[in-house]
């Protein structure tokens, strides 16, 4: 039985592979500052290029941006979606993430002055029950945006040589 690889699947073995690397970080306790946090972006980036190079090489491939830039797409919204996934599974897992961001939170809201107790309370509160919805928005648009990018390049590049 050969396996035949489509976007969808490269997609989804970069998002594992992704996966795998922000677990990898994680467990070593890496600093948010590491330069290996890049490696996920470098990861995503390299999926998106296998699809549409996979793709280009094909028989099914006519040639032309669009018809470049279509693997790329599939590829990256299928990481999009397994990224999403995960980061709610992951911070459902770690509810210590939201109480260490919501004391780091308060502290700035004390910092600011202005506020009374009560309204810096409410404000801490508000950000506890958006935090899971403000990561999910930021990883969404974060890959939707580093994926329409480098698959636009990707595509532009292949469309050309070809």
């Amino acid at each position: 039985m050969k396996l035949k690889l489509s976007p969808a699947l490269i997609g989804l073995i970069t998002g594992i592979v992704m996966i795998a690397i922000v677990m990898i970080t994680y467990s070593t306790r890496l600093s948010q500052e590491s330069p290996l946090q890049y490696l996920v972006f470098i990861a995503y980036a390299a999926g998106i290029a296998w699809a549409i190079l996979f793709y280009t090489r094909s028989e099914l491939y006519s040639g032309g941006f669009w018809n470049a830039f279509n693997p790329g797409l599939r590829c990256f919204v299928t990481v999009i979606l397994l990224m999403v996934a995960f980061t709610i599974i992951f911070n459902k897992m770690h509810p210590e993430f939201i109480t260490e961001s919501a004391a780091l939170y308060k502290d700035m809201l004390v910092k600011e002055k202005g506020k009374t107790p009560a309204e810096i309370d409410e404000m801490v509160d508000g950000f506890k029950s958006g935090y899971l919805t403000m990561l999910v928005y930021r990883s969404i648009f974060g890959y939707l945006i580093i994926g329409a990018i480098v698959t636009t390049i990707m595509a532009a590049i292949t469309s050309r040589r070809k």
